[in-house]
């Protein structure tokens, strides 16, 4: 048997239900499910999230820590919340973006006709400030993806990288 847990704080409401877990906290709440199979289990005793499982295998073990980690992320997310900022550099064409409901449109990047666009991903919130895009929300995974489609909607290929530099690139993670 091997059981990993976490403490739920103050001000945080969590709730187990077979194979879901759904944490509440002052920024909102999230839901997740997991794949219980080979004899996982995950329950809620006083103010513990505890998973554990019934062999001691290293998959098993790794899988256990998983569902703590998400766990950790959610906690972390419902109370702090996360924000990724990025910037937006350029040497050669000067780049404009423009917020449009779910997307980012950056316009004359490389000098291209073509506008790129970068989606927003679920309830995420994209602030443009200047040379500066902030992505704030509850769910790390949400504000990853979204970064990580603003990097990529400024990825350019067939340049020398040392050369051109232009692009949207993450800069700081925190809170």
């Amino acid at each position: 048997m091997y059981s990993r847990e976490i403490l739920i704080p103050d001000g945080v409401n969590a709730e187990v239900d077979k194979n879901k877990v759904k944490i509440s906290g002052s920024k909102g709440s999230l839901e997740r499910s997991f794949n219980l199979l080979g004899g996982l289990k995950i329950e809620k005793k006083e103010s513990k999230i505890i998973a554990s499982s019934e062999k001691d295998t290293r998959p098993l073990k790794a899988k256990v820590g998983t569902i703590i980690a998400h766990a950790r992320n959610m906690i972390e997310g419902v109370t702090k919340g996360y924000t990724y900022r990025l910037r937006v550099i350029y040497s050669h064409f000067p780049i404009t973006m423009k917020l449009d409901k779910d997307k980012v449109i950056f316009q004359n990047f490389l000098g291209e006709r073509t506008s790129r666009v970068a989606k927003i991903v679920g309830k995420t919130e994209v602030k443009i400030e200047g040379s500066d895009i902030i992505v704030t929300g509850i769910d790390i995974e949400e504000v990853g993806l979204t970064s990580h489609n603003l990097e990529q909607a400024t990825r350019r290929t067939g340049f020398d990288k040392k050369v051109f530099q232009d692009g949207c690139y993450i800069v700081t993670k925190g809170e």
